[in-house]
């Protein structure tokens, strides 16, 4: 009854809102900004019955700002950075959804805590879809829309293609990653991010510049400026050419549209994110051993020349960062632990990507989730030998492979961005590329003598221990649907197999039995092979850019088999991700 009293209260809530239209005008005046989107009148809401259960899939982690550690006019300029991000964060909801903008914010200040967990849950994912569930809905019924707040409502990627082919000269605007696609009459439209979202854009320029006279590093000082004028222009280039030229920065951000997880029509257009970064130099200077090998790595890639072009010469900035703040979709959803941008293929080829490893969320990972699942899903002589130290490792790896392989497609069309060719599928493809080379280059480095022969099997043993966290997430979300893809290939070249449970043995003087659960264990002696031939796999599909290839691919081998079904329900206690507590109150406008 009481489930159901919620619900009809928040029913009433949402018909006040849609038939009482002077207040709502009322509302809206009173409001900073619009809010995001409403429901039709009459909606009818059901709540998920189990979001106690829900919620305990994420564990609470606090992630402190240590001001104490600056002097007074630094910590200003983190406050002042932080004041930037949140506008990111407030257009990151109206992109992923904004009809549940309008149900959290109508949602603030209720005292009911069956309310205060929906309003949990809706901030969790930014959106009314739960990204652990395979994107189903756990308020209301209506399934997710694959187009988000970015298309209209209801088009498909089938339309939008014969579209383009009716009217050639649209192409660009359409597809770009920098619009918001609208119909107008029977036309499709792309309206400009830097104008779609001037009212948060504006400020957020503004705080930018505030925070660069604080800077005492005239380098960082001036690319925020320079960031200021790519956000209210769309242009991201010589801005991201500021970033990588960056010396070692004590302070750093991640600040612009850059991933396309959340496009499942057309898979280009980006969503908006920031992350305050505050150096780790103990951490950072580890890093010298992957800096430095990169462009043998790269040469060593089982593809044409045409298709790795040469990274010698370019610097490949790392930093090692402890996050005090980040919002839009970093905060929502999947909680990263390292980051390889930018995006843009032009820049890959004239400068590389940096790659960023976020210490405070990495160590928060390793010690409550992967560590624990490592425990009781794998061996015990194999769950050993998974360390945080390994899981750095790989994830570092993972990183610098973003930045390796293709930079283009060669298509029948002729060279075009890989995400474009791919489609919706390319962000697992590439997740998985990531992961894959990226282990591919581990061995490389143990096999040249860079990292300690002693170490590989501690490198495979978290790379699987890490899997068992990720396809946790499901299909829906692009690391998951990646791993996933990873370990049936995996299991089916006997590279992961399942020791089943041992036969119980008589103990002690009352004569119980006791029995070893069944287990994954990896094969150590065919794990490079496997994924050797794994690697080559997905690298050429990205050099071809060949959708269809990349569809059948993830089709034949991302269901997830019973067997891990009925092992990862054992570990349901564990949690399956976190959600940062920062020093910074939660606003969202």
């Amino acid at each position: 009854m009481k489930r159901i009293a919620v619900a009809l209260a928040i029913v009433a809530v949402i018909a006040s809102f849609s038939t009482t239209s002077s207040a709502q005008r009322k509302q809206g005046r009173a409001r900073k900004y619009p809010i995001g989107g409403s429901y039709p009148s009459g909606a009818k809401l059901k709540v998920a019955r189990d979001l106690d259960q829900r919620l305990a899939r994420f564990k609470p982690v606090t992630m402190p700002f240590n001001e104490k550690a600056l002097s007074a006019k630094e910590g200003r300029l983190v406050r002042k950075l932080v004041e930037a991000a949140r506008y990111l964060d407030y257009i990151f909801w109206r992109q992923n959804d904004p009809e549940a903008l309008t149900l959290y914010q109508q949602l603030v200040g209720g005292k009911d805590p069956r309310d205060r967990k929906l309003q949990r849950m809706l901030f969790i994912n930014a959106s009314r879809f739960d990204f652990i569930d395979g994107n189903k809905p756990f308020v209301g019924t209506s399934p997710m829309p694959p187009g988000r707040g970015l298309y209209p409502h209801g088009v498909t990627r089938e339309q939008i293609e014969k579209y383009v082919q009716e009217h050639p000269e649209k192409k660009a605007e359409i597809y770009s990653s920098y619009t918001v696609l609208r119909r107008n009459g029977d036309n499709l439209e792309g309206l400009r991010y830097h104008i779609a979202y001037r009212a948060f854009l504006q400020p957020a320029a503004k705080a930018l510049r505030e925070a660069a006279a604080l800077s005492e590093d005239k380098a960082f000082a001036e690319f925020l400026h320079k960031r200021a004028d790519a956000l209210l222009t769309d242009d991201y280039f010589p801005s991201d050419l500021l970033w990588l030229d960056l010396q070692n920065p004590k302070f750093d951000i991640i600040f612009a549209p850059y991933e396309s997880y959340i496009d499942e029509v057309l898979g280009t257009k980006t969503s908006y994110g920031a992350a305050v970064l505050i150096r780790n130099e103990a951490e950072s200077k580890k890093l010298a051993v992957f800096q430095k090998y990169v462009p043998e790595i790269q040469e060593s890639l089982p593809l044409a020349a045409e298709d790795k072009p040469s990274k010698r010469g370019q610097t490949s900035p790392m930093e090692v960062m402890d996050v005090p703040y980040w919002s839009g979709d970093f905060l929502h959803g999947y909680q990263a632990v390292a980051d390889n941008l930018p995006n843009d293929p032009r820049i890959h080829q004239q400068k590389g990507t940096k790659k960023i490893f976020f210490r405070n969320f990495m160590d928060a990972r390793v010690n409550d989730i992967i560590m624990p699942l490592a425990r009781r899903l794998m061996r015990p002589d194999q769950a050993a030998r998974a360390s945080a130290d390994g899981y750095l490792t790989i994830v570092m790896m993972h990183e610098i492979s973003h930045g390796i392989g293709p930079v283009f497609s060669r298509t029948p069309a002729g060279k075009q961005e890989i995400r474009e060719a791919v489609g919706p599928v390319y962000s697992a493809l590439e997740e998985a590329k990531a992961d894959v080379v990226g282990m591919v280059g581990t061995r490389w480095l143990v096999d040249h003598g860079y990292l300690p022969q002693t170490r590989m099997e501690e490198y495979y043993a978290s790379y699987v221990a890490g899997i068992f966290r990720t396809v946790r997430f499901g299909t829906a979300e692009a690391h998951g649907h990646a791993e996933m893809m990873e370990f049936n290939y995996l299991l089916e070249q006997g590279a992961i197999r399942l020791e089943p449970a041992s036969t119980p043995a008589r103990a002690g003087s009352k004569g119980k039995r006791t029995a070893a659960p069944a287990r994954y264990v990896i094969d150590f002696t065919r794990m490079p092979t496997a994924l050797a031939s794994l690697a080559k796999e997905l690298l050429e599909t990205e050099a071809t850019g060949d959708r269809e290839r990349a569809e059948r691919w993830f089709a034949k081998y991302d269901k997830m088999p019973a067997e891990l079904r009925t092992a990862l329900q054992a570990v349901r206690d564990v949690p399956v991700d976190m959600y940062p507590v920062f020093s910074f109150p939660e606003i969202v406008q």
